[in-house]
């Protein structure tokens, strides 16, 4: 449940974790939840004690970048600069070191140094050719590092190539909707170890529909200005070309409207043979009838009833 809220109420993820703590305080993943929810509730020196606690049990420094930002935020610089550059930094990895270099940065900015903040996210993993799940975070630091000693123009050619990088990697506003499948936990995409390769943002790349096509190209270039609408010959816009093409179009037309009164004839005869009531067209019905008592009951009775033909006299 702490992972659950962890985003999005920090503070209900927090007491969830510590929940847990007093049930399975001896448990290294519970002391590292607690720790994790902390940091983001803004209570960095109980983060701070948790995170100790849960490198003490594992041995990993896998959160060290936050433990040396809990110190900066605790106001304790000297204490962060001396963890942020112990040994234990070697053991990161590439993702680790980057989240290292943005607290050095921001502890660099909060004491003035802008120069300094741009040093520490000079690392080898700011590469602008080559996309990790770390790379647009990092090039918006560098970015607003290079701001800060008034690159501007460079410091925008960063930010760019942030988007090209989230656009590669299908993260940040170019993610998909997430679909959370409990069953298929072996199916998540995962960036390649060398990354994914990043167009640079300067020199936009032309595709081919940035070239015309051969046959517009020779349209173009070999097209008679007297065909025109407005051509050489003086022909008022939008008149009739003679190409030959609208003669043989017309006989057609002609033709076609020749024969449109037998298709009519015989889609009427079609319907007499087909007639399911042909006492709606006609009262003496036809061989086909399928009701004759309704041709029975247009007779008169008494008609039939002593009736020779002949005329009745009263």
């Amino acid at each position: 449940m702490a992972g659950r809220y962890l985003l999005d109420a920090p503070e209900l993820a927090l007491e969830h974790a510590q929940a847990a703590g007093r049930r399975g305080g001896r448990i290294a993943a519970v002391r590292e939840a607690t720790g994790i929810a902390a940091y983001e509730a803004g209570d960095f020196a109980l983060a701070l004690k948790e995170l100790r606690t849960f490198r003490r049990m594992t041995g990993a420094e896998v959160h060290l970048p936050l433990m040396v930002d809990c110190e900066r935020a605790l106001g304790r610089l000297d204490k962060a600069v001396e963890l942020a550059t112990s040994e234990a930094v070697q053991s990161l990895e590439p993702g680790e070191k980057v989240e290292l270099a943005i607290v050095l940065a921001g502890m660099r900015r909060d004491q003035g140094d802008a120069q300094g903040a741009v040093d520490a996210l000079t690392i080898p993993q700011l590469d602008k050719n080559r996309g990790f799940a770390y790379s647009p975070r990092l090039f918006r630091a560098y970015a607003e590092a290079l701001r800060g000693v008034g690159k501007d123009r460079e410091a925008l050619t960063w930010d760019r190539q942030a988007v090209v990088a989230e656009a590669a990697l299908g993260t940040g506003q170019f993610a998909e909707p997430e679909i959370i499948d409990f069953d298929d936990e072996d199916e998540t995409e995962q960036v390649p170890a060398d990354g994914v390769a990043l167009a640079d943002s300067e020199e936009p790349a032309q595709g081919p529909a940035d070239e015309p096509a051969p046959e517009t190209a020779g349209a173009v270039a070999g097209a008679d200005p007297a065909a025109s609408p407005s051509g050489a010959d003086g022909g008022e816009p939008g008149g009739d070309l003679d190409t030959g093409v609208d003669d043989e179009s017309d006989g057609v037309l002609d033709d076609g409207a020749d024969e449109e009164p037998d298709d009519e004839e015989s889609d009427e005869g079609e319907g007499r043979e087909q007639d399911l009531d042909p006492d709606d067209d006609f009262e003496g019905g036809s061989e086909a009838d399928l009701d004759p008592d309704d041709d029975a009951d247009l007779a008169d009775p008494e008609a039939e009833d002593g009736n020779d033909g002949g005329p009745q006299h009263g």
